[in-house]
């Protein structure tokens, strides 16, 4: 158990501590790889709310009084459906609903709950529990709760990211308290507002205006359908789905056997998780594209190539595009340019990120180190001739991800 956990139980004894081991983390994130998200964000959250799942069940497993055992609702196979979208999860111990709300903020003194938690009349719980995970103290303290009745009566409404805001001395710290309040009164169903009952056509147009991930609802899709349509497991896993094979290949998480061959990107034929540079361009927010196009020695770049990659648990949700441009030569050689940018709206790339050049054999022949307020950073131009190999790394701490390639003879 780390010191900070310590002194944070000395300092708040009323609130619920528990301890998280390496191998824990390891076992979620791997988890969460399994069951596949259409973008890095939602596989983040995928990974906080089982470390939070797991933590809490176990917790709960040595709660002697507790009488039901504890169900995860709707089931665990659904879980991914619900955290590709949104944040949270619940469980039920017989008439009793409770939501799990993860944050790995390191400062938390406000409770966002996910509207579709308070709004969605079959999401709705009786409580609500605001979860903190330290990944790097390795450590998960639930530091209160509120009841629905409770963000009803007291809760702003964030339209922005659309939750509903409670302050830290609004919930009840102790949750002790609420397993008294469970045995000293019945558990009251709450009083809900109906959503919208959504025809056949309004459903499959929602499922084609929703099947890509973009971080805001579109502008003609109202919170009343997106949650009406959630709300509906069937549909909502017609989605999920959706999204998964729309952004099937886009994402990968760990460094491939398979050498790419840049010759037949000349006829527009791309590997596995490699995409046209207009084609990845299109499925990306306006920054990114703007930061591509804006550059003038890539608009002179004959063919362009672009991989999606996740760089994994210890970089958060954070993504990044590699993005390689090739112009043939007279000499029959290929002049080369490399970048590595942010991806999903966000502007920098994070700092000491490397992006290395590698010969056949594995030397370092060029190197490139990204700083803290870097749009992007790129290779110095170079040439291939045709049969010789070379690799691209993208290092950051002790993440490490390597695409093989080769070249071979131009036809044409």
């Amino acid at each position: 158990m780390k010191s900070e956990m310590n002194d944070l139980m000395v300092l708040y004894p009323d609130k619920l501590w528990l301890d998280l081991s390496d191998q824990e983390q390891q076992t979620a994130w791997q988890i969460s790889a399994q069951n596949h998200y259409s973008n890095p964000t939602a596989r983040w959250n995928a990974y906080l709310n089982c470390l939070c799942l797991n933590a809490f069940l176990d917790w709960l497993k040595e709660e002697p009084d507790l009488g039901e055992t504890p169900k995860v609702w709707p089931s665990d196979h659904q879980l991914p459906s619900i955290w590709e979208f949104v944040n949270g999860t619940c469980l039920t111990l017989g008439d009793l609903r409770l939501v799990l709300i993860p944050s790995d903020k390191s400062n938390l003194t406000e409770f966002r709950i996910p509207q579709e938690w308070v709004d969605i009349p079959n999401w709705v719980a009786n409580y609500y529990l605001a979860v903190q995970i330290n990944l790097e103290e390795n450590w998960i303290g639930v530091w209160g709760y509120t009841t629905y009745q409770q963000i009803r009566e007291k809760a702003e409404y964030d339209l922005m990211d659309r939750t509903y805001l409670l302050d830290e001395e609004d919930l009840i710290a102790d949750i002790n308290v609420m397993w008294v309040a469970r045995e000293v009164c019945s558990v009251q169903k709450p009083e809900l507002k109906m959503l919208p009952e959504l025809s056949g056509v309004q459903i499959e147009k929602l499922l084609k205006q929703l099947d890509h991930w973009t971080p805001d609802l579109p502008e003609n899709v109202s919170e009343q359908e997106w949650m009406a349509l959630l709300a509906l497991d069937k549909k909502r896993q017609d989605l999920y789905q959706k999204r998964l094979t729309k952004h099937k290949g886009n994402l990968v998480t760990y460094s491939q056997p398979l050498v790419n061959n840049l010759s037949k990107w000349f006829q527009n034929v791309f590997e596995a998780g490699w995409h046209s540079f207009d084609t990845l361009v299109s499925s990306q927010q306006n920054t990114l594209a703007v930061q591509f196009r804006s550059d003038a020695t890539l608009n002179e770049v004959r063919v362009k190539g672009a991989k999606l990659i996740d760089l994994g648990m210890q970089l958060r949700n954070t993504a990044v595009v590699l993005l390689i441009g090739l112009t043939s030569e007279i000499d029959e050689k290929v002049s080369i340019r490399v970048q590595l940018h942010p991806a999903n709206e966000e502007v920098y790339l994070p700092p000491d990120l490397k992006l290395l050049l590698l010969s056949g054999s594995g030397n370092i022949l060029q190197e490139v180190q990204s700083r803290s307020h870097d749009n992007f950073i790129q290779l110095k131009k170079f040439k291939s001739p045709p049969g010789k190999n070379f690799s691209l790394q993208v290092t950051l701490g002790d993440i490490s991800i390597k695409e093989d390639f080769m070249l071979d003879k131009l036809v044409g």
